[in-house]
């Protein structure tokens, strides 16, 4: 899958997500580098504790098949359940990061290969993920 491909995919279904609550604020950050990316989602819906921890453990699944990211991209556009969904956007990621902030909740996605590394990015935000 082309990464432009991927983006799109991943783009539509987190703010689909962040949608569903019908916020005021909605904004989508993307940061590409040669090696990976990260996109960032800010709304202004704070969380729960217990609903943060779903949707950080929905996008860090413990085992991870990259070599099936075009059939799971295919996938979440289907009429499944939103942790359904989520983790079907964690197995296509390297990592997740999810948490409220001063104004709403933020969600980072890092996407890259074996030799990325997000903590290399000028974002100074940390993967939670896989390594």
């Amino acid at each position: 899958m082309k990464r432009q491909e991927l983006l799109n995919r991943l783009i539509g279904e987190v703010s689909n997500f962040l949608l569903e609550e019908n916020p005021l604020r909605l904004v989508i950050s993307l940061h590409q580098e040669q090696d990976g990316a990260h996109l960032s989602f800010m709304d202004d819906r704070m969380r729960s504790d217990e609903e943060l921890d779903r949707i950080r453990t929905a996008l860090n699944p413990k085992h991870i098949r990259p070599e099936l990211a075009d059939y799971y991209g295919a996938l979440a556009g289907h009429d499944t359940s939103w942790e359904a969904r989520l983790k079907l956007i964690g197995w296509q990621i390297k990592g997740a990061t999810v948490a409220n902030n001063d104004s709403g909740t933020q969600i980072d996605l890092w996407l890259g290969g074996d030799s990325f590394r997000p903590e290399d990015f000028t974002v100074g935000q940390r993967c939670e993920g896989r390594s």
